[in-house]
């Protein structure tokens, strides 16, 4: 059984280093970060730590920089938002584990906290080969010198067989993160024992990433509904013209196995009976809503595409949240970031905001919509800081952050 970071702060960190793996992969305008939900989910942690007089060293990766050191993927404005919205000193260091980052961890004092450079930048991390991986943790743990512990607090990346999340736990006494303890509590609430009606709402652009989402879930949601990109494999598979719209061919049969088998188990899967029809994937392109029994008709013709569902199916959308106990939401249901296309999503959001269910958002894009469409966190029941892990969870996968840490 996991150990707790309460077991661990009861066992002392006073003048001990302890690596912590954290998830700071925040979105970017230039080095502006656009949405720090998930630096402030980290901080708790870190603050817990720094508090309890712990030597604070934090492990996170940014972006996707394959391996190489590339400025566009620094650490360094998720840092600087760190330091900026914590109450304990941060410093941050240049390299991973070379000189600088060696040097500031020998420099920590109790209740600081050293946030290393981007983990990813050292291609050990993400690295196929166990050797490999496993000589890059070693030297992640010889920062903390004499007595060292490693934390997990970053779901976003638990469902990765990485060196900071999976290999280190070998090299260290390992404990879990109060935001993945939350993360598996309530992830594992919703699939195993959902206070019903359970609704699920699934968007996203293709329905290939949610296949082993959805085949896991008939049977035990009582309602899934099904919106976004991925939508237009659904009701093609229902024998509707879709246009131009997203549509993954090879994927028709394996839905159409879908609603059968769902039919057949209980679980309604509702599907748009209108979409937000446009000329073009653009914010200014001409639109109008058509119901999917005439998805072609009208002044647009057959040349254009679905990006968002109508006004009718946000209607029923809301309904259905209105009437549930459990809502598990991923993926938005239109184009959200194009004001035009992003009616559907503020129709999910509002609808979960207002609702007395308890409500999960499954992160990753749902919550950065939520968020940029001026919702609160506190106005959901949670909202998760790891959209792939989230989902995997969901799937029934076994997670290597969570096998490793014994979760």
């Amino acid at each position: 059984m996991a150990k707790s970071l309460d077991d661990l702060i009861a066992e002392g960190v006073s003048g001990r280093r302890v690596l912590v793996r954290s998830d700071l992969n925040v979105p970017l305008d230039g080095s502006t970060v656009t949405d720090d939900g998930r630096v402030r989910a980290s901080l708790p942690v870190l603050t817990k730590l720094a508090k309890a007089g712990a030597r604070v060293i934090v492990m996170a990766h940014l972006g996707r920089p394959k391996g190489t050191v590339d400025p566009k993927y620094s650490i360094k404005p998720a840092a600087d938002k760190l330091a900026e919205l914590a109450d304990v000193p941060v410093v941050v260091a240049t390299d991973v584990v070379g000189e600088d980052a060696r040097a500031k961890a020998d420099a920590l004092e109790d209740g600081q906290i050293l946030v290393l450079e981007n983990v990813r930048y050292d291609p050990r991390e993400t690295s196929k080969d166990d050797a490999e991986r496993a000589g890059f943790a070693r030297e992640l743990a010889a920062l903390t010198g004499e007595n060292g512990a490693y934390v997990n607090d970053a779901f976003g990346a638990v469902h990765r067989k990485h060196a900071s999340v999976f290999d280190i736990a070998h090299e260290l006494p390992s404990y879990l993160g109060d935001l993945v303890k939350t993360e598996v509590e309530v992830l594992s609430k919703v699939i195993s024992d959902p206070e019903r009606p359970f609704v699920v709402v699934m968007g996203g652009s293709k329905v290939s990433d949610k296949l082993a989402v959805i085949d896991n879930l008939i049977g035990k949601a009582n309602s899934l509904l099904i919106g976004g990109g991925m939508v237009f494999t659904f009701l093609a598979a229902q024998g509707h013209a879709v246009g131009s719209s997203l549509l993954e061919k090879d994927q028709i049969d394996t839905v159409k196995g879908y609603l059968d088998r769902a039919e057949a188990a209980g679980t309604e899967i509702v599907l748009p009976v209108d979409v937000v029809y446009a000329a073009s994937f653009s914010e200014d392109a001409q639109h109008e809503v058509r119901p999917v029994s005439d998805i072609e008709g009208g002044a647009i013709g057959d040349s254009g595409l679905g990006l968002d569902i109508g006004p009718e199916s946000a209607t029923i959308f809301a309904e259905k949240i209105a009437a549930a106990k459990t809502v598990f939401w991923n993926g938005p249901v239109g184009v959200f970031e194009m004001a035009p296309f992003a009616n559907g999503t503020k129709a999910v959001a509002e609808a979960l905001a207002t609702s007395d269910a308890m409500s999960v958002i499954g992160g990753g894009d749902s919550a950065s919509a939520v968020r940029n469409l001026g919702y609160r966190d506190d106005q959901f029941g949670h909202i998760s800081t790891g959209g792939g892990a989230s989902l995997e969870f969901i799937e029934g996968k076994q997670l290597p952050g969570l096998v490793a840490l014994g979760a």
